[in-house]
């Protein structure tokens, strides 16, 4: 099992998960666990790339035409030999 320590707990939050796990008969601790528990083993409903996580948060908000510029020749590679 792997151990963590969390550190800058505001005062008024640890006060509030003391309360909680004295409700649910538990210590702070293993009350700290479920809440992660929970909180990790609900799917986030994300699934696809991120490029279609973008196009859904941009696609309401209307589309661009962007010119494409030209294509130039690829330059002649450098001779090392001479």
């Amino acid at each position: 099992m792997a151990s963590m320590t969390i550190r800058n707990v505001d005062e008024q939050l640890k006060a509030r998960l003391r309360v909680q796990a004295a409700l649910h008969g538990h210590s702070m601790e293993e009350e700290a666990r479920d809440i992660l528990r929970a909180a990790l083993s609900v799917s986030s409903g994300r699934s696809g790339s991120l490029i279609d996580a973008i196009r859904a948060r941009i696609e309401p908000l209307g589309g661009v035409d962007l010119d494409i510029a030209p294509r130039e020749a690829m330059r002649e590679p450098p001779d090392f030999d001479a």
